[in-house]
């Protein structure tokens, strides 16, 4: 994706102003839920920050996922769910104060391991040096200033004026969505013409991906002791991803248009597995 006002400054743009809503809607005791259930929080980190990135690994391996797809699909796992998560965790009746706690803590450190499992994963899949590594100082600050510091801002808005931030958070939420389907499709448009071969290969491993991350989030859970709404709240972190952070590295830092397909299909596909989660999550209540 060659250099342009879209890469450069309205996909950084978009997401900072989705990352301002998010912060709306975040208090900074949600960093001190961590002392009140350390063991969810845990189990919910493992899966969003290391065994997601190994399954995709895993899975790009099994069904043999060509270059820059791969990598592609390494950035989505790398980006963990920002706010869509939160909303389909409320939406689906599971433990929201937990999903905020998650939300927080990842997006903090996902900021230092993004560059380190993007990098992997560009000298793994394209070890000819087709495309260049990441500045990895250079990324820890672009995504600081794209996501952080818009999230930072949002949460000293709710501090300093609580009904300013309620009544801005509705019209953000709309403003994110809409902004979330324009990015979509402009990734989309952008790879029109292998749209159809490139969702062909992609589109399996992101289906398989996001099916294998919701189970084993929900199961890890479980078995590890925990409530069916806290394993239902880690199933969605583990499993919805922060698709505009991936089209945005791609096409921003990396400016490669096919790297983002992997996370326009993932962020198409997701909605229909969390419409199911919602459904089962109210089917008894």
């Amino acid at each position: 994706m060659e250099a342009s006002i879209l890469t450069q400054l309205f996909l950084p743009l978009a997401l900072a102003v989705i990352m301002f809503g998010m912060g709306l809607s975040l208090r900074f005791d949600d960093f001190k839920r961590i002392l009140i259930y350390p063991k969810a929080v845990a189990i919910g980190l493992t899966n969003q920050l290391i065994l997601l990135p190994l399954v995709a690994f895993g899975l790009i391996k099994l069904f043999g996922l060509q270059t820059e797809l791969a990598v592609g699909l390494m950035i989505l796992a790398a980006c963990p769910g920002g706010a869509t998560s939160n909303l389909i965790t409320h939406l689906a009746k599971g433990d929201s104060a937990l999903s905020i706690t998650l939300t927080a803590f990842s997006s903090l450190i996902a900021v230092f391991t993004i560059p380190f499992i993007v990098n992997f994963a560009i000298l793994y899949f394209i070890p000819s040096g087709e495309s260049q590594p990441l500045n990895v100082f250079g990324t820890v600050i672009s995504v600081i200033f794209i996501t952080i510091i818009p999230v930072a801002i949002g949460m000293m808005v709710l501090k300093k004026s609580p009904q300013l931030a309620q009544k801005w958070d509705a019209p953000f939420r709309k403003i994110s969505a809409v902004f979330f389907v324009i990015i979509l499709l402009a990734a989309i448009l952008k790879e029109r013409e292998n749209l159809a071969e490139y969702f062909a290969e992609a589109g399996p491993v992101a289906l398989t991906l996001n099916l294998a991350t919701l189970a084993l989030g929900y199961f890890s859970g479980k078995i590890l002791g925990l409530s069916k709404k806290q394993s239902t709240t880690i199933a969605i972190e583990s499993g919805i991803q922060n698709g505009t952070l991936g089209i945005t590295i791609a096409a921003t830092l990396l400016v490669n248009s096919t790297m983002t397909i992997p996370s326009a299909i993932y962020g198409l596909l997701m909605f229909g597995t969390a419409g199911i989660i919602i459904f089962l999550g109210n089917r008894k209540g």
